[in-house]
């Protein structure tokens, strides 16, 4: 079904950009992926409790013992055609970055993939057999973008 984010771990799913495929700081220093079986409400509500402590203890480790070296590095130049893909952990999942660069190195293509575009069906099976009356919860829970860019 391709569930990412806060769906996918309220259904048992150890799914997490910065657990799966660390880059940048969380190679050194990771929270445990808040995953809690059911994918129902009361999962999805339990996972975004889990997420909230455990980002509060993270913060405060890292504050405890800042990270040395610079804070800012200048990048280089985009390169000329190429294509690049990453990967970041929103607040409702994974988000794909995709861009192409032309001969000169600005970009001639960017495209995003918000994480509601793998959630969608997710959603559409969590109601299937219930009432209509479940569905505001349940759609709230899942707390998907419309349009596909409020990331």
């Amino acid at each position: 079904m391709g569930l990412v984010g806060v769906a996918a771990r309220a259904s048992g799913l150890v799914r997490d950009v910065r657990f799966d495929h660390p880059a940048g700081w969380h190679r050194f220093a990771q929270s445990p992926v808040a995953v809690w079986p059911g994918g129902d409400v009361l999962a999805r509500a339990k996972v975004r409790c889990l997420e909230i402590q455990r980002s509060g203890i993270f913060l405060e480790e890292q504050l405890a013992a800042p990270a040395e070296g610079e804070l800012l590095t200048k990048l280089p130049a985009p390169a000329a055609n190429s294509l690049a893909v990453a990967l970041v952990e929103g607040w409702r999942g994974e988000v794909c970055h995709v861009a192409l660069t032309a001969a000169g190195g600005r970009f001639c293509r960017y495209k995003i993939t918000d994480p509601s575009f793998h959630n969608w069906t997710g959603l559409a099976l969590a109601l299937r057999g219930q009432a209509i009356s479940d569905f505001p919860l349940c759609n709230k829970s899942f707390n998907l973008s419309y349009c596909g860019f409020d990331l």
